[in-house]
């Protein structure tokens, strides 16, 4: 049979889809107000009916005028760094994008908990928001234990691919930094030796306690504390300047 040309555009090469869990175990009423009210107040305009462009969500127009600087998680899981974050660098806007909905509920708990004003969140697909951020316009990006994906078939589903890795180059800030967390051998390897064949970063690293140790602004999630794999790994990269 034939495919019609509607399958052709919607087509989308492994790197690029979404294979994760969306919704685990029923929610509380309470986690449950937590969607139905809160969430909507904080989150992040993205229209997926138009065509995704770079510049067409710019986080100074979805923050207050106090934000001097812009973060981004991708994947915050129950939302705990996150949280961390924002408590501590009040002068910071945060983005946060995690598909999990259960995900999204424990951050609310911890914003609506701890009073926090300084995130918005969006409830899908990181690379929706990556791809529509401007050019230059994030500080920090942090992507802590993604889901490793360690059979070999399945590595073009690992977030560290070049795809994404070219958006995250493009919109951090000349030396703005890229955070990576796992404790998985296969993603700590696999990693490694993505990020080596980049020209548009620097691993921030001299001896091994550069990435063996936690720094202290680097707070332990719930997952890392689990050890599920082993040793954590803290990968820090600079965005070097751009070619003026």
């Amino acid at each position: 049979m034939k495919q019609k040309s509607s399958d052709h555009a919607s087509f989308q090469p492994p790197e690029q889809r979404f294979f994760g869990r969306r919704k685990g175990p029923a929610l509380s009423d309470r986690k449950q107000g937590l969607i139905d009210e809160l969430l909507p107040g904080i989150s992040v305009p993205v229209d997926l009916e138009q065509e995704a462009a770079p510049g067409q969500l710019k986080p100074a127009d979805i923050f207050s005028g106090d934000a001097r600087a812009f973060w981004l998680e991708i994947g915050f899981g129950k939302g705990e760094h996150l949280a961390w974050q924002a408590e501590n660098h009040s002068h910071v806007g945060l983005i946060g994008c995690e598909p999990y909905l259960n995900g999204v509920a424990g951050l609310l708990t911890h914003i609506e908990e701890e009073g926090i004003d300084n995130i918005r969140v969006y409830g899908d697909d990181a690379r929706h928001v990556l791809s529509r951020l401007p050019d230059a316009s994030i500080d920090r990006v942090f992507l802590l234990h993604p889901d490793p994906w360690p059979k070999r078939r399945h590595a073009r589903r690992r977030f560290v691919n070049p795809s994404n890795l070219d958006q995250i180059a493009r919109v951090l800030v000349d030396n703005g930094e890229f955070r990576v967390g796992t404790d998985h051998p296969v993603y700590r390897e696999w990693t490694a030796i993505q990020m080596s064949l980049r020209s548009d970063f620097e691993w921030l690293a001299s001896t091994p306690e550069d990435w063996l140790v936690r720094p202290q602004d680097w707070p332990e999630t719930r997952y890392e504390a689990k050890a599920l794999e082993g040793r954590a790994t803290y990968f820090r990269y600079c965005r070097l300047p751009r070619n003026s």
